[in-house]
């Protein structure tokens, strides 16, 4: 073997066990000593391929950018739109299979990567972004507004990143199947063909914690810098309070990290009750919901905390953190067995339309970045409609908005 053989060996190996650490412990636990220990290397050692964590994790993301890279170009290969979604989605399901099975390296959550602001990892990214909304130029795809395509391209690159939070739920040899639903359902929704949208409003959906403003700038700053970038001394000057006052309302940063999740739930929990008053049968239910919960993101006025902060939470905290969305999703599954029941919901597999849905909400807070200047009745048309009528769908079509 080589020497410049054996050197790219070794800084596969340290990628590949970084990679690991990010996805555990987040861009705050994943340090050089723990990658050489993992490597039973002196830290020295990761040192001369890597100065910094930061340039490791740069590596890191700019891989996994890489990989994704691979399956949007290899569906765009296909000759419709409908062809590529459906190559997208079973490319990516089938390499979560390979990872499960060990056959293949996990990518990283893409968390932290804001947090690092490097200019590379981000223009990789925005590329990447670049292909996936190209596909919504092919041959059968709707004609769209640019930002249209961009909120229909967020939707689908962000299902394919929920999706490696639900699709260890089952077995390895189900992934295609589960890739098979997910692709129908994105190409055709989950609405039986109807024309009445926008679906009712929710109305007024109150919060009582005692702590409201200290959970809403720590939610924002996580889902606009990541979890490092949410620091004690950044969100307290969003408050234009000092650092004592923030330990006067809250012990640490992990603790008010835990109630904003909790605030997130309770947030969702709130719309599920609300809805059940105001909508006529399960689609109307879950359109009202997801259009109330994307607005207030959208808006900025009700921010909600993305699962990918669970990345930097502790480990032993995370069963618990990801329970609490496994029951938000569990009632969306069973509205939409009250729709199938009703005939609003046309058939689907309803708990991967559950995991759509969740997806598609906990995705909105991201939205902005790639749709700017969306308000909440642009979204819920861009957007929203898309979940419900399909992402290929002229139902969809915002031309066809009454």
């Amino acid at each position: 073997m080589t020497a410049e053989s054996k050197y790219n060996l070794r800084k596969e190996a340290i990628v590949r066990v970084a990679t690991d650490l990010l996805n555990r412990r987040g861009l705050d636990g994943m340090t050089i000593a723990l990658v050489a220990a993992e490597l039973e290397l002196a830290p020295r050692a990761v040192g001369y391929y890597f100065r910094r964590k930061e340039d490791l994790a740069v590596a890191c993301y700019t891989r996994s950018i890489a990989r994704m890279d691979e399956h949007i170009s290899t569906a765009l290969e296909e000759g419709t739109a409908s062809e590529a979604l459906v190559s997208f989605v079973n490319s990516f399901f089938d390499a979560q299979r390979r990872v499960r099975q060990g056959e293949l390296e996990p990518i990283a959550w893409f968390e932290d990567m804001r947090t690092l602001r490097d200019p590379g990892a981000g223009e990789a990214f925005t590329d990447l972004f670049r292909k996936v909304r190209s596909l919504f130029k092919l041959t059968g795809a709707p004609s769209l507004q640019h930002r249209e395509s961009n909120a229909r391209a967020h939707l689908l690159l962000s299902q394919m990143f929920w999706a490696v939070l639900w699709l260890p739920r089952y077995n390895p040899e189900d992934y295609t199947r589960m890739a098979s639903r997910t692709a129908e359902i994105l190409l055709n929704g989950i609405a039986q063909a109807r024309d009445d949208w926008p679906p009712p409003s929710l109305g007024s959906i109150p919060e009582s914690e005692s702590s409201h403003a200290f959970l809403v700038a720590c939610t924002e700053l996580i889902n606009e810098q990541g979890y490092l970038g949410a620091s004690v001394a950044k969100i307290s000057a969003r408050l234009k309070v000092t650092k004592g006052a923030f330990y006067h309302h809250n012990e640490t940063k992990d603790e008010l990290v835990e109630q904003c999740f909790e605030r997130t739930w309770n947030i969702l929990k709130l719309a599920q009750a609300r809805a059940d008053e105001v909508a006529k049968d399960g689609l109307m239910n879950l359109a009202s919901q997801v259009m109330e919960m994307v607005g207030g993101q959208v808006s900025g006025q009700r921010p909600l905390l993305r699962t990918s902060a669970l990345a930097a939470v502790p480990e032993d905290m995370r069963p618990r953190l990801l329970a609490g969305f496994d029951r938000i999703t569990a009632r969306y599954a069973s509205v939409l067995s009250d729709g199938l029941e009703d005939g609003s919901v046309r058939p689907v597999d309803v708990a991967t339309a559950a995991q759509v849905i969740s997806g598609a909400i906990n995705a909105a807070a991201e939205l902005q970045y790639w749709a700017p200047g969306l308000t909440p009745k642009t979204a819920g048309d861009f957007y929203v409609r898309p979940v419900f009528a399909g992402l290929l769908s002229p139902a969809a079509d915002t031309r066809q908005v009454k």
